[in-house]
């Protein structure tokens, strides 16, 4: 469940803000426009955890090896007619 709470509210009572956000991200606002998320620790890291590097995706362990074939091309490019 998500909360909204002006930057005023936050202000005034950020113990019971602090508690809403374990349910759920509560978006603070000022005048009126969405400028800050409080989010509880685990769900920024699970957010944060998300996050690879490229080139941590694309290496391979060292000592594995896998088949590749690369597909033949079927579909040339052939000229243009102009009937």
């Amino acid at each position: 469940m998500q909360m909204t709470v002006s930057s005023r509210e936050f202000n005034h009572d950020v113990g019971r803000i602090k508690k809403a956000s374990n349910e759920g991200p509560v978006f603070i606002t000022d005048r009126g426009k969405p400028s800050h998320v409080l989010l509880s620790i685990d769900e920024y890291r699970k957010l944060t955890a998300l996050n690879h590097k490229i080139s941590e995706l694309l290496s391979i362990p060292a000592g594995e090896y896998f088949d590749f074939e690369i597909p033949s091309l079927t579909d040339l490019a052939r000229a243009a007619v102009f009937d």
